[in-house]
């Protein structure tokens, strides 16, 4: 256990210093959230819902969480493909899971940016109160909704091992994910067929825990299933990942030629 958390904070820090020297990251992860924010509040305001901007920033926060999760955990394959380490890094010791997990969390910890700045930029700039209906909850349902968007990373990113161009993936997955996932509007304003697609997401709860915090509701039951349906993708992921990575050898299919 000690070499495992060992690795997982190791590889968090390094991908969290490479991340930070990379200028595409930096512009994405200052510049997307704050567009986002600035979206939400505009849209609230024109539907003649101001009582409800502090939960469009921290929707807000929350999409540029997800953007950096998604094509973070996408591009860290690519980039480490290009680099010809991935190779490396399949016939590691250590599992593949435990080598991609860093990967994910660490875009995840970068994200996490984007709710401050969010909610920063709603405050700074167009007045939105920080009335939080629970602010202590507030802080323990962000990292779970954290948790939960790395863990969905996770899952994504054992199918990018297999795929040449994982943008290719990430791009449509954007919007029709945080869509279903209540992070901007709630779930039940999308068709009733959606609605069992958006409860197999765990980031449906976590962001759910992170609106009941932040306007009013009840947390605990969406922080239990955020943390449950995490735990089921992460073992989903392991599961996905030694098949993946056994085609892979078999295939040949790592290299890009």
């Amino acid at each position: 256990m000690r070499r495992v958390t060992r690795l997982i904070l190791v590889g968090v820090r390094t991908h969290v210093a490479y991340m930070t020297r990379s200028p595409i990251e930096i512009t994405f992860a200052v510049l997307v959230p704050l567009v986002y924010a600035t979206l939400a509040v505009y849209l609230f305001r024109a539907a003649g819902d101001p009582d409800r901007l502090l939960t469009a920033s921290v929707g807000a926060g929350l999409m540029g969480i997800w953007g950096s999760v998604l094509f973070g955990s996408g591009g860290a394959v690519q980039n480490q493909r290009w680099l010809g380490t991935l190779e490396t890094l399949v016939v590691a010791p250590a599992p593949l899971a435990l080598v991609l997990l860093p990967i994910t969390l660490a875009t995840a910890v970068i994200g996490t940016y984007a709710m401050g700045a969010t909610v920063l930029w709603g405050v700074l700039l167009f007045d939105v109160p920080l009335d939080f209906a629970h602010p202590l909850l507030f802080l323990v349902a962000v990292p779970v909704c954290v948790l939960a968007l790395g863990m969905t990373g996770l899952l994504l990113a054992a199918t990018f091992v297999l795929l040449r161009n994982a943008n290719a993936l990430a791009n449509p997955l954007d919007t029709p994910v945080w869509l279903l996932s209540g992070l901007l509007v709630p779930v039940t304003v999308l068709p009733a067929w959606t609605h069992p697609i958006s409860w197999a997401l765990p980031t449906t709860w976590g962001a759910r825990a992170v609106h009941a915090a932040t306007s009013g509701g009840d947390v605990g039951a969406p922080l239990l299933a955020a943390v449950a349906l995490g735990a089921a993708y992460a073992l989903a992921a392991v599961l996905v990942l030694g098949r993946v990575e056994r085609r892979a050898r078999a295939a040949a299919t790592l290299a890009l030629t």
